[in-house]
């Protein structure tokens, strides 16, 4: 799947904002949350999700989903990573 079928995907399920966002190689986000429900497709690079003490490595062509509130860290990789985010905001 392409980003613009991915995005019109997400658009059709609900999703109210989408971001492409970019970050850079080693980048690392202590343990947070967000206040809306995420699906992202990788489309470069490699980014790693812990989540529960789980950590998980997405890549070029995965797709990775979190729901609101769901604490979690992000690593990326040496490559940095992009992706495109459909941001489900709770109403």
């Amino acid at each position: 799947m392409n980003a613009a079928e991915f995005e019109s995907t997400l658009r059709a399920e609900g999703f109210d904002e989408i971001v492409d966002k970019e970050l850079p190689a080693e980048y690392r986000a202590a343990e947070h949350a967000h206040p809306f429900d995420v699906r992202a497709l990788v489309l470069s690079g490699e980014i790693t999700l812990t989540v529960e003490g789980r950590a998980r490595a997405y890549r070029e062509g995965e797709v990775f989903v979190m729901p609101a509130g769901c604490r979690h860290e992000e690593r990326v990789g040496s490559a940095g990573v992009r992706y495109v985010a459909g941001r489900r905001h709770l109403k």
